[in-house]
């Protein structure tokens, strides 16, 4: 795991060290914060084999991108009530949104926010081209096509 250095968010987990924390933490979530679109034509992580689904809470509204203002309210109304020091992983297309959906609920009293690196496509590559390179895709974890 590697941590931001950042103090107001637990940190960065790599893709890999994410799916291992959803693997040993029944309890950890997984948070997609793209948009509706993107979860449609580009797909999400799939946690089948983990016996979950990821949450999808968008941390920006579609079309204007305006970010939600209802964010954190939206995701603890998801979560159900659930333990403020359970790990709640984010992730977006590249890491910049989760990460500051994860210091927004740091800031809520979520003590285990982390951010998942690279997101679900990671960078762009030499030829402008998302998840060849970094993040869950191009990391080879399970995901699908909605």
């Amino acid at each position: 795991m590697s941590k931001s250095g950042n103090p107001n968010y637990a940190g960065d987990l790599a893709p890999t060290d994410a799916w291992e924390l959803l693997k040993s933490d029944r309890n950890a979530r997984l948070i997609d914060v793209r948009t509706a679109p993107e979860w449609s034509f580009v797909g999400l992580p799939d946690l089948q084999s983990l016996g979950r689904t990821a949450m999808c809470v968008a941390w920006q509204n579609f079309p204007s991108m305006q970010v939600n203002p209802d964010f954190v309210d939206d995701v603890i109304a998801e979560l159900g009530g659930i333990a403020r020091n359970v790990p709640l992983l984010f992730i977006c297309r590249s890491g910049a949104r989760s990460r500051a959906a994860a210091i927004a609920m740091t800031g809520a009293g979520f003590s285990r926010a982390y951010n998942v690196a690279g997101g679900f496509e990671g960078d762009l590559d030499s030829e402008r081209h998302r998840g060849r390179q970094n993040g869950w895709k191009a990391s080879g974890l399970p995901w699908k096509q909605t």
